[in-house]
């Protein structure tokens, strides 16, 4: 399958690294005209080509930033929604102005974008948002309620959208990425033995790359994805694919060294 997105405009937000910085990289490579969003650069860099500066939890700026691609281009064709933050604490004690932030840039913050883009979308007929959620969405974690509660009112706002818009011919979608490390969560930094118990959760048993969330995210971009919206896609190595998934593992190692129920 070959992923075109020539004579397609993009919009990519958080996408001054990380994820969002590979996603906005990707679409580049799939032949999109793509627009990053981001607060700031990261300090020292220099702006990439099409760089615009928002705080999304400001409607006017985020107004701004979208004005400025339209006036270059009738619409954006793509929304690629991946700015978001975290907020840790324990729910029966957390900051409650902790609490509104949190919902500020994961929800709030999303909407304003998706309201600057969907006129365009409209009078084209045609669109394709993309949502990041989390795992948190399907299965929250102890100590980061406020992040998955958060990222689940992505998920629902995502289905409620989709179906708004699909007379448009507009796609609405969420991603769930699963342990992709990063500078939020550290993951490659934890001791190992801490890395390995996380680990042993994956039936794909590697922490997931920023690629593997890009090249899904390029082919619900694309003309292939058309019949999909409304979804929830899970992109965690299979973190739920069954209960105790490093049992799999222990198995193939035993093969492997001759002494497991599959050698003869």
């Amino acid at each position: 399958m070959d992923i075109r997105l020539d004579g397609r405009v993009a919009l990519v937000t958080g996408a001054a690294r990380g994820i969002g910085a590979t996603i906005a990289q990707a679409l580049e490579e799939c032949g999109a005209t793509v627009y990053r969003l981001d607060r700031a650069l990261p300090s020292g860099a220099a702006a990439p080509e099409r760089f615009l500066t928002a705080d999304i939890t400001r409607p006017e700026e985020v107004a701004a930033a979208v004005s400025r691609v339209l006036s270059d281009h009738p619409q954006v064709d793509i929304l690629v929604n991946n700015a978001g933050i975290n907020a840790v604490g324990e729910l029966s004690e957390v900051d409650l102005a902790l609490a509104a932030t949190c919902f500020a840039v994961n929800v709030t913050g999303l909407l304003a974008v998706c309201q600057a883009v969907i006129p365009g979308m409209r009078r084209n007929r045609w669109g394709r948002i993309i949502n990041a959620a989390s795992f948190a969405a399907i299965v929250p974690a102890q100590g980061n309620g406020l992040y998955a509660a958060s990222k689940s009112a992505v998920v629902q706002l995502s289905r409620v959208l989709a179906g708004e818009l699909g007379p448009w011919d507009i796609t609405v979608n969420a991603y769930a990425p699963g342990m992709v490390p990063t500078a939020i969560n550290g993951f490659t930094e934890l001791p190992q033995p801490e890395q390995d118990r996380l680990l042993d959760t994956l039936t794909l048993r590697r922490w997931g790359s920023a690629d593997d969330v890009a090249d899904l995210v390029c082919f619900l971009a694309s003309e292939h994805a058309g019949y999909i919206t409304g979804s929830l896609i899970d992109v965690s190595g299979g973190k739920l694919a069954t209960q105790i998934p490093s049992r799999a593992y222990a198995r193939a190692a035993a093969e492997d060294a001759g002494t497991g129920p599959g050698t003869k």
